[in-house]
């Protein structure tokens, strides 16, 4: 591929993204899929259809689920209403992954601490996730025992002052390459739609961070990426 890309994996959003992703991952070596709905989708969410897609031989994870709190309803009941349906969907998609053995993709958007005391009481240490975007919240450093943290092209924004400075505060074994596509395209190209070739810049801003040559973080991040989803093994 372009770029020295040579494999990613297809978060899931919604249940009707899924047969676009399964064309892709039938089609490709490379690529791999999960199975999951948003917090914004919670009200589509329904058990049968992750099982149904599942035991797919390219289905390596669950998610994208968690919690994102920043279109709230501004009446108090409606609320809460709001962040409960969010949470039992959560809930149900960390205990449907510890079920099948499958890393979680953790969406936290202004719900740090919440979603972080759902993923200790209910997730399996064993099989841990990722923090997807991660959001630069450093009580959610505490997970990394069990979780890895997607960095995105947010950490090459001139105003990311708060993800530059905890950056390398990551455990190195815990750091993933992620683009969010198609939202947070890095610069120089932000304003763009974003596409998996601009994970050049975001590797490059990470060096710089960690002082590591280029060498060295591909071989980190690839090792990364193999550890945590079980596949990829073709991959050098």
């Amino acid at each position: 591929m372009d770029a020295g890309l040579k494999g990613f994996v297809i978060p899931g959003a919604s249940f009707s993204d899924l047969p676009q992703a399964i064309k892709l991952v039938e089609k490709y070596e490379n690529i791999y899929f999960a199975v999951g709905v948003h917090p914004y989708d919670a009200e589509e969410y329904n058990i049968e259809t992750m099982k149904e897609f599942v035991n797919h031989k390219k289905c390596v994870a669950i998610g994208e689920c968690g919690l994102d709190y920043f279109r709230l309803p501004q009446d108090e009941t409606e609320k809460e209403k709001y962040k409960d349906k969010q949470k039992e969907v959560f809930i149900s998609q960390i205990k449907f992954a510890k079920e099948v053995g499958k890393p979680l993709i953790v969406h936290i958007r202004d719900a740090s601490q919440d979603a972080k005391d759902l993923l200790i009481k209910y997730a399996d240490p064993k099989v841990g996730g990722i923090l997807h975007c991660f959001n630069a919240d450093e009580c959610l450093l505490s997970l990394s025992e069990s979780f890895y943290y997607g960095i995105g092209g947010v950490l090459t924004f001139k105003n990311a002052k708060k993800l530059v400075d905890i950056f390398p505060k990551i455990p190195k074994n815990r750091i993933l390459i992620e683009t969010d596509s198609p939202y947070l395209t890095p610069e120089p190209f932000r304003g763009s739609r974003n596409e998996p070739k601009y994970c050049v810049q975001i590797a490059s801003k990470m060096s710089e961070l960690l002082n590591l040559d280029e060498k060295e973080l591909k071989d980190l991040i690839i090792l990364n990426t193999k550890r945590i989803f079980k596949v990829f093994s073709s991959l050098s």
